[in-house]
């Protein structure tokens, strides 16, 4: 059968692959509808009902047994597989308590009859991992999503934090920020709560009956400051190996400064009832029925948190199928198996879809088919602490992959929708291609031709003329919040982020709820986008390991990075209006109080005057490296290992010796923010620079970054003699 389909192919001419020639387009695509027919969906449940049966968060009992199974699933397979471990530090709760005279929480998600896995024992209460110890006692505010502009209207309403325990809302940066940001205001003491307006009632039934968060429902995760670094809190930059040195948990800088709970909306009802002063601003107000108040509450709150800091055993599984030409250039797929409590749709939905992937995979090489390159399938542990698993075997292999590795390939949770990626510029034509190459299952267009859609229903008319002249869809940078950040941000790896969303429902994440009951049937009922996932990243894992040439293209990153840097003067520009239009108002005395005349109204504090800033050398760097991708665009490159390897050297070349005060984020292109966590900073050196009014540091970025996009040049025109 596979013969045949070959010879239907060749006849049928058609259009090259990226990286292929003519003659080899036409086996990798017969190739790849052999891996489409392999493709089971009835595999999906079996393995998800299995691995989200028992609590797995890392260090657990079951996560032990997961990875086990896993690694045999890798095995029976064909692949070389292998459990590979790291000790890390990771805290569990021992004292949870926040009280407000009478009231005293109840932090805690009960069982329910329709979920059988909601009273599954050994699993993690609700709590933010790498919270410090503490116990404060204060009156409350209220800091809506509680990132720094919140403080500014905060201070224009004479309301202050200092000495005193914050309630902010989820949403709005990455929750880690939200204590961050309150501890830099002087308050003593932080609670998260998920508001119903984001993801609960608001939004539609709630859980058992509907998708979406009950009033127990809470929200666990990480507040370590991963802006800073991902990984173990105690070894930053190196892998955390039995025996290796720790920092003293005194000395580790990602733990919080302030004590820090998340809460249901049902426990945050009293708090922010009791709450006085000016009511909030519009958009601060939720959808819990109280008048949203920003604060000092009438009554004092007391919040104590008491942690086990434990040193727990990450498994990372890691699958190889040797490459039978280049075995020394490694093709990484990659999604975490640990959760926070039953975890099924985070991240397990993923997983299911990587094992089916890598089953697919397996039985085209025991049909007899070899990659070129090696292929590595990997299940992380620990990532939702902190991205352990993965950060810490990117650390220990540094060396290794800085020789070896041509992409990683990430996914982490996944449901009904459309199809979303995010990552290297280098890869956007390769991940149209084969976007255009996938089925939707809903649709039944492209997953090309969906996004197409959507972005036409999301525009005004006189936008659509340019959406459809659009050959290529563009793909989003990466901030952080998975497993790709060690990859791309610290080891200069080309990654992709991919998944499909936007029509499946939230209200269960990182809670107790996240299970088999809900996913089946709330998120992919009909099991076919954990398949369409399967078909997507599949097909770019056979392509990269199978490529004549490695299909990478610059262009698109060329072009994308000068719009990056064209929004810095921009920026600068917008920030100089600003600043001189409050600095007038200041001086006149426009600035009145707001809608309340009993309570003092502070005015923005006058700032100094925005400078101009020589960019000249990012102009010049850009215009560069336009030419020089225009360059490699028009060569006809050959397939060789010398040029495979300058190639996998392209997104290294964008590395430098670490952003400002944050050194472990070496990308210049790169990084999440300092005050946004997931959220992307692009050219970030120079953009937090100049948010943060360091005019002097801000003209040293410009000149780091103009020289990693010449090194980024350099890299590419050697490729372009390379290829002659």
């Amino acid at each position: 059968m596979f013969a045949s389909l070959v010879l239907v192919l060749a006849q049928a001419q058609i259009a090259p692959l990226m990286g292929f020639t003519t003659a080899h387009s036409v086996g990798q695509r017969a190739l790849e509808a052999e891996f489409d027919r392999g493709l089971e969906k009835s595999d999906l449940p079996i393995w998800l009902k299995k691995l989200s049966a028992i609590p797995h968060h890392v260090g657990s009992p079951y996560g032990l047994q997961n990875a086990e199974y896993v690694r045999g699933l890798f095995e029976s397979w064909g692949f070389d597989a292998k459990i590979e471990r790291f000790e890390v530090l990771f805290p569990e709760p021992k004292t949870r308590l926040l009280e407000m005279g009478d009231f005293k929480a109840k932090l805690a998600e009960p069982q329910l009859s329709e979920d059988p896995t909601s009273a599954a024992p050994g699993g993690l209460p609700s709590y933010n991992a790498y919270s410090c110890d503490g116990d404060v006692t204060g009156k409350l505010v209220y800091v809506n999503y509680g990132i720094p502009k919140d403080y500014e209207t905060l201070e224009q309403n004479g309301v202050s934090v200092k000495g005193r325990i914050v309630i902010a809302r989820y949403g709005g940066s990455w929750r880690g920020i939200k204590p961050k940001v309150a501890a830099e205001h002087g308050a003593i003491g932080c609670l998260i709560y998920s508001d119903p307006r984001d993801d609960g009632y608001f939004q539609g039934d709630v859980y058992p009956k509907g998708p979406f968060r009950n009033d127990k429902g809470v929200q666990r995760g990480s507040v370590a400051d991963m802006p800073l670094y991902p990984g173990d809190p105690s070894t930053p930059g190196y892998g955390s190996v039995p025996g290796v040195k720790r920092l003293d948990r005194k000395d580790v800088k990602t733990i919080t400064k302030i004590p820090t709970l998340p809460i249901s909306y049902g426990d945050a009802l009293p708090l922010l009832k009791s709450l006085q002063g000016p009511v909030a601003p519009s958009e601060w107000r939720g959808g819990i029925p109280v008048t949203y108040k920003l604060g000092p509450g009438d009554q004092d709150v007391h919040l104590k948190v008491e942690f086990d800091w434990k040193i727990v055993e990450a498994r990372d599984i890691i699958a190889k199928l040797p490459g039978s030409e280049r075995p020394d250039e490694w093709v990484i797929r990659g999604n975490h198996h640990d959760a926070w409590v039953m975890g099924a749709q985070d991240p397990l939905s993923g997983a299911i879809a990587l094992l089916e992937e890598a089953k697919g995979v397996g039985k085209l090489a025991a049909a007899g088919w070899k990659p070129k390159r090696t292929i590595v399938y990997c299940l992380w542990d620990g990532e939702e602490p902190g991205l352990l698993g993965s950060t810490e075997w990117v650390e220990t292999h540094a060396e290794e992959l800085s020789r070896k590795a041509v992409a990683y390939i990430n996914s982490d949770t996944n449901g009904r929708g459309f199809f979303g990626a995010g990552g290297s510029h280098g890869l956007e034509k390769f991940v149209n291609e084969v976007s255009r190459d996938v089925i939707d299952p809903e649709t039944k267009m492209t997953l090309a031709q969906r996004n197409k859609a959507r972005q036409l229903t999301g525009t005004p008319a006189s936008g659509h003329a340019e959406i459809r002249g659009q050959v290529d869809s563009p793909i989003g940078a990466l901030g952080s919040g998975s497993d790709y950040s060690s990859f791309l941000q610290h080891a200069g790896i080309a990654s992709l982020d991919l998944g499909f969303g936007g029509e499946d429902p939230g209200g269960i994440y990182h809670s107790t709820y996240d299970s088999f009951d809900w996913y089946s049937r709330f998120g992919d009922p009909k099991w076919e986008y954990g398949i369409a996932l399967a078909q997507t990243a599949g097909r770019m894992m056979l392509r990269l390991a199978n490529a004549d040439v490695l299909p990478f293209e610059f262009t698109r990153l060329a072009s994308t990075i000068g719009g990056y840097t064209e929004e810095l003067p921009k920026l600068l520009d917008t920030m100089r209006v600003e600043t001189e239009e409050t600095n007038k108002l200041i001086d006149d005395g426009s600035l009145k109080a707001a809608s309340d005349p009993t309570k003092p109204f502070f005015a923005p504090k006058k700032k100094d005057a925005v400078p101009f800033l020589n960019f000249a050398p990012l102009q010049n760097a850009v215009a560069k490296l336009k030419l020089a991708a225009a360059k490699y665009e028009a060569s006809k490159a050959s397939s060789s290992s010398s040029l495979d390897h300058i190639l996998m050297s392209v997104e290294r070349s964008m590395l430098g010796e670490g952003l400002p005060r944050r050194p472990w984020y070496r990308h210049e292109v790169y990084a999440p923010g300092f005050y946004t966590g997931y959220g992307v900073k692009t050219i970030p050196g120079v953009r937090e620079a100049i948010e943060q009014r360091d005019w002097k540091e801000a003209q040293e970025q410009i000149a780091l970054a103009a020289e990693a996009l010449g090194r980024l040049s350099s890299t590419i025109e050697a490729a372009v003699n390379a290829a002659k």
